[in-house]
């Protein structure tokens, strides 16, 4: 029903900075809230980022002031995640997710994307 697509991620220093970038495309549907996760394996995924269709905002408490959540305003099902001074410990996979209003039930449904590996290392 809904694809997500997430591009981004690699192999930085500490200090450094990478964008995510993340796009929902299928059946006919409206935009609710996105997100974006991350997990360390053996850890259970964590919220870092949230965004509404409304563009309000939301951060752990770890990223704040660091990384920013965003909707790209000509590729409107389209969110990026921009990170700056990165640090060792922000090394996880992360998760793109799109909670979406189906336009064929008005009911919600969540969609993931694959994953990408974020490595933050000397």
């Amino acid at each position: 029903q809904v694809q997500i697509v997430e591009s981004g991620g690699g192999l930085v220093q500490p200090g450094g900075s990478l964008r995510l970038s993340c796009t929902a495309s299928g059946s006919l549907f409206s935009l609710y809230t996105m997100h974006w996760y991350r997990q360390v394996v053996g850890k259970e995924r964590e919220s870092v980022a949230t965004i509404t269709s409304r563009g309000v905002t939301d951060y752990a408490d770890s990223v704040k002031g660091r990384f920013t959540i965003s909707r790209n305003h000509t590729t409107k099902n389209t969110i990026q995640l921009q990170m700056n001074n990165l640090e060792p410990d922000d090394t996880a996979v992360y998760y793109c997710n799109f909670v979406v209003i189906l336009h064929s039930t008005a009911q919600t449904h969540s969609a993931w994307g694959q994953g990408t590996q974020v490595t933050v290392s000397p």
